[in-house]
């Protein structure tokens, strides 16, 4: 366990502002640019600052914001925290954590320190098989004798010591109903001590349970997704984040196979509700408040409650003594956006409600008048770290827990990705941290100071989001207000899976890279090393994410709404939330933005799940069929009834315009037959305006191994970029190319450093560009070109990427480079139409396909390990139906790559055995499951 206390990174070099030259070695020449253009709009604040690094205003994380809380701050880097409670006395607080294996930290507020931890990692000082949490916090008994930890089918009661250590735990277990786990919420104690009351959040239920025995005496419905419970008198207000069930005539899409209200363009919730529980009267109807959207926090004050409605971020006043809202306080400070602040926790000092705005990480301060019906003043907002959640009053001292600490600054970790790599240590994504900050409520003058300085961190501006564009300004790449002209028609944006920067890019000399942390380098990636000379390199983008659950929101929405962030600690609801309304925001989606500006969108593959491939279809049939259309083939190929997928979206807007025929995300299907797929629509019809894709054999983990996984979506970018380039929409065309995340690379800057491309004959041609930017300034430049409104607060922040683009176009194409690397290396059943040689014949053919088949050679002594690992495999939903992009652990998804690569007779790097999978480190990261 590592504690720190205001820990600061070195400052990161800063880079000369001016331009100078350097020659590549057999390539074109590059200019390193720090500038934007001369008549580009105003530039961000971050300028080429690096994440992780300290600035005048703080700690750069990679979501376009800076770190700099008011108060003290407590480090801790077992993981992120989910939730927390304050102990009766107020000595203690009790979080849930998540990501490290451990569930469970207890920290002295005397001492500010961390005293205990439960979990499964080596470090802990108490073992607990279960490391998932729910999401939300711990609840102590009123006694402060006994604590409870939500986890996904049991809730677990722990002894406390007066020094804040824990006793045995005691395991209640809460049965699964029609297959649905129980994923307890926050549960509430009756007022005599005597009865616990948990709401189900996976039922759709509460619960009155023995604390003793764990007997469930009564078990009430409410509404959908149940979050939080207030006890007030013999009533229990519970928050339902799913609002109300559905009735005859409502449109809906399902959440953990529950029917929701929904918008099925926006594709978003539409209902939010309070279940009102008359415990006196088991067998009656729990009456209903309506709130906003996504209710989850609740505050009670006397008679008062109050409700963070997360999705509409606003709070909803209601007056128990009349079961009614009496006010609803928009917390939304920046006027230019409405949408995406996140309230998620509550509490009062005095007559000030305190309410934490997760995606601001800030506290928001109102005055309250003594009648709850008079409007809540606003005074202003109080730093924080990265994504406040719960917040406490304790004895006038304010305490915050952020969800996200610093973010991924954590111990180093090691990546393995197998045969032709070398395993390498660096930041990673799961390096996660938490933090409380605590401080001493300041004056509202002083409030108000630092109000200034949490939009500065923010980098709210009166030059964000410049709307108002007529369409008669001049024609320019990237339009200074949303609405002028661009030059650029038609937007293709493609999303890969997992590799940092440093992982592809690191051995580029011209950029800022490590090549020691360099495993897919220009031997595996030659199409993406040639783009990136002759469009631009850019070594100072980030993904957000963690994970790809996290990823394709960020992408998609431009943010990663509190019900995904909240759902890690078990991930049972959904992991990506492709298929759950409940992880959708309000505003809706990229392409319906675009839509919206009147422009067509195309979608092939991304944001979906993976049903639809027909059932005993195989990778080498795939590969088979590609490669034959590429040497001249009959096209008709490639749907034949073995391979034709019929794909598609739960979300209405999304399924109207997808590619039925091309594949989301699954291993077992080259990105090379999705490359096919999709330039049989081009050319037949043409572009849309807007066009997504998913190639993910970059992901690894399918019957080729990781090298040649790499290889093959380097070589269906190479050719896509190569087929656009040579058509007649290249003129006005963008290509941009991003991971989802970055989690499973090392990256000597920051784990979240991501590999980008920016593909144009208007983009900056040899350059290397080292401006700050995110996904979130990606996503924004696409909104930019094709005339899309920012669908929340960070993209309305977030800076077009102007450094990327150049007034004049360059309209050479771009020639797709052969791969280097055997598509079919690690493949066990070669392919019917035969093994990639790299257009070998003779015996220079028979050195490859030798060479592959080494690879696959499993030992005697090793051959029931392996089987082991090959049952694990198959639960890891890597393809087939619901096919899962990061279902797999990642330390067992190393040891996997590894054992493999090494014929398993290796331990991975740092372990003294070879493990099985259920045995591994820190296996249960971040998967929902724990197979083998």
């Amino acid at each position: 366990m590592q504690v720190t206390r205001q820990r600061r990174a070195p400052k990161a070099r800063l880079l000369s502002r001016r331009k100078f030259r350097i020659a590549i070695a057999g390539a074109a020449v590059l200019t390193v640019a720090t500038g934007g253009l001369a008549s580009a709009a105003p530039s961000s604040l971050f300028g080429d600052h690096q994440v992780g690094s300290t600035y005048e205003n703080g700690q750069l994380v990679s979501d376009n914001q800076y770190l700099k809380p008011i108060g003290d701050r407590l480090l801790t880097e077992d993981g992120k925290y989910m939730g927390s409670t304050v102990s009766p006395d107020g000595r203690f607080v009790a979080a849930s954590s998540t990501d490290k294996s451990v569930s469970l930290q207890i920290v002295d507020l005397s001492t500010y320190k961390v005293v205990w931890t439960v979990g499964k990692a080596k470090t802990v000082d108490q073992k607990l098989s279960d490391v998932s949490v729910g999401q939300e916090g711990p609840v102590w008994s009123p006694d402060g004798k006994f604590l409870w930890l939500s986890q996904k089918d049991a809730v677990t009661r722990f002894p406390v010591n007066a020094n804040g250590s824990l006793g045995t735990a005691k395991s209640f277990a809460l049965p699964k109903v029609k297959d649905h786990s129980a994923l307890p919420g926050k549960p509430a104690y009756s007022a005599d001590g005597k009865t616990l009351y948990v709401p189900l959040n996976g039922q759709n239920t509460v619960v009155a349970m023995d604390p003793e025995t764990g007997a469930v005496a009564t078990t009430w419905n409410v509404g959908i997704a149940p979050r939080q419970i207030t006890l007030v008198g013999s009533r229990l207000y519970v928050s339902n984040e799913g609002g109300r069930h559905a009735t005859a005539g409502d449109e809906t899409m399902t959440s953990y196979g529950t029917d929701v209200p929904a918008d099925g363009y926006k594709g978003t919730s539409t209902t939010g509700t309070v279940s009102v529980i008359d415990t006196t009267a088991p067998a009656a109807t729990p009456g209903t408040i309506d709130v906003g959207l996504h209710p989850t926090d609740l505050y009670l004050s006397g008679s008062t409650l109050y409700v963070a409605n997360t999705g509409s971020d606003t709070v909803s006043v209601v007056d128990t003594t009349k079961n009614k809202i009496v006010q609803t306080i928009n917390t939304q400070p920046w006027a230019t956006s409405s949408v995406g602040y996140a309230p998620t926790g509550m509490t009062k000092v005095g007559d000030k409600l305190l309410v934490t705005l997760g995606r601001a990480n800030a506290v928001a301060v109102y005055g309250l008048a003594k009648d709850p019906k008079e409007p809540a003043r606003y005074i202003g907002l109080l730093p924080t770290d990265y994504y406040p959640a719960a917040i406490a009053n304790v004895d006038g001292k304010i305490v915050v827990t952020n969800t996200r600490g610093v973010d991924a600054r954590g111990p180093e970790l090691t990546f393995n990705k197998g045969a032709g790599t070398t395993p390498a240590t660096g930041h990673g994504t799961h390096s996660t941290t938490g933090s409380f900050t605590r401080f001493t409520l300041p004056s509202d003058k002083q409030i108000k100071k630092y109000t200034k300085t949490v939009f500065t961190q923010n980098d709210w501006n009166k030059n964000n989001a410049k709307s108002g564009g007529k369409g008669h300004a001049k024609a320019v790449p990237v339009p200074k207000r949303v609405g002028d002209r661009s030059t650029i028609k038609h937007v293709f944006l493609l999303v890969k899976e997992n590799r940092t920067y440093d992982q592809l890019y690191g051995d580029m000399s011209q950029g800022n890279g490590d090549p020691t942390l360099t495993q897919f380098g220009k031997n595996v990636t030659p199409n993406q090393h040639a783009l990136a000379t002759q469009f631009g390199l850019y070594d100072n983008v980030y993904d957000i994410g963690t994970n790809s659950a996290e990823g394709h929101n960020w992408m998609m929405q431009g943010d990663n709404p509190e019900y995904t962030e909240s759902s890690a600690g078990e991930y049972e609801r959904s992991y990506d939330t492709e298929e759950d309304v409940l992880g959708h925001q309000r505003s809706g989606f990229l392409w319906t933005a675009v839509q919206d500006a009147g422009k067509k969108a195309r979608n092939f593959g991304e944001f979906e799940y993976g049903e639809g491939k027909p059932a005993n279809s195989t990778w080498q049939q795939y590969y088979c069929a590609a490669t034959s259309v590429q040497q001249g083939g009959d096209p008709g190929q490639l749907t034949t009834p073995e391979l034709k997928g019929n794909y598609g979206s739960v979300i209405p807007s999304l399924n109207a315009i997808t590619n039925p025929l091309s594949p989301p995300f699954d291993t077992s299907i080259p990105d090379i037959y999705r490359y096919q797929i999709w330039k049989q629509e081009f050319q037949s019809k043409g572009p849309a305006n807007f066009n997504m894709m998913w190639l993910s054999s970059d992901h690894t983990g399918g019957p080729a191994d990781p090298r040649a996984q790499v290889a093959d979506n380097d070589l269906a970018v190479g050719r896509i970029v190569d087929t656009i380039s040579h058509s007649k929409y290249w003129k006005d065309s963008a290509i941009f190319v991003v991971e989802d995340d970055s989690q499973n690379g090392a990256d000597h800057v920051d784990g979240h450093r991501a590999p980008v491309q920016v593909i144009s004959p208007w983009a900056k041609h040899g350059q290397v560009v080292h401006t700050y930017y995110s996904q979130l300034n990606m996503v924004r430049t696409i909104e930019q070109i094709l005339g899309a409104q920012p669908l929340n607060q960070k993209l309305a922040a977030a800076t077009p990427m102007f450094d990327a683009f150049q007034s004049k176009p360059d309209t050479t194409p771009y020639n797709a480079v052969r791969n280097q690397v055997p598509l079919t290396e690690g493949v066990e059943t070669p392919p019917e139409c035969g093994l990639d040689t790299l257009g070998t014949k003779g015996a220079e053919a028979k050195k490859v396909n030798a060479a592959a088949a080494a690879r696959t050679t499993v030992p005697t002594s090793k051959k029931g390990i392996a089987k082991v690992w090959a049952k694990w495999s198959e639960n890891q939903h890597f393809t087939g139906s619901r096919a899962r992009p990061d279902y797999a652990a990642p330390e067992q998804m190393n040891r996997w790559i590894w054992y493999q690569d090494h014929n398993w007779s290796k331990p991975y790097p740092g372990d003294s055995k070879i493990y099985t999978p259920k045995t591994v480190p820190g296996g249960a990261i971040p998967s929902a499951a724990d197979d083998e």
